[in-house]
């Protein structure tokens, strides 16, 4: 398994419920929370979508990034979405 760093923003629809999270394994990650294996926020409000992620260097500055992100309102996290993905397309698919 290749471990990468990453912040991710999964939602539940267009400008939906969102949620931000870490991690080191993303495709194993994000897969938890569309099969709702993780639980928790992401099953109990449907946020099975990858609509956004980063990649860092070391599991620090992704970690700080998403402190950054988290602090950030609402309207931040929709405008950083949809400067890389107008559409909310579910990016699934290209991180397998």
């Amino acid at each position: 398994m290749v471990r990468q760093p990453a912040v991710y923003i999964m939602a539940n629809r267009k400008r939906g419920t969102l949620y931000t999270g870490v991690t080191s394994a993303l495709v194993q990650r994000v897969h938890q929370h569309r099969t709702l294996a993780a639980g928790g926020f992401t099953a109990r409000y449907g946020c099975r979508m990858l609509v956004y992620f980063e990649v860092h260097a070391d599991m620090a500055a992704a970690i700080t990034r998403e402190k950054q992100i988290k602090a950030g309102s609402r309207h931040k996290k929709i405008a950083l979405i949809e400067r890389l993905n107008p559409d909310w397309r579910d990016l699934f698919r290209d991180i397998v």
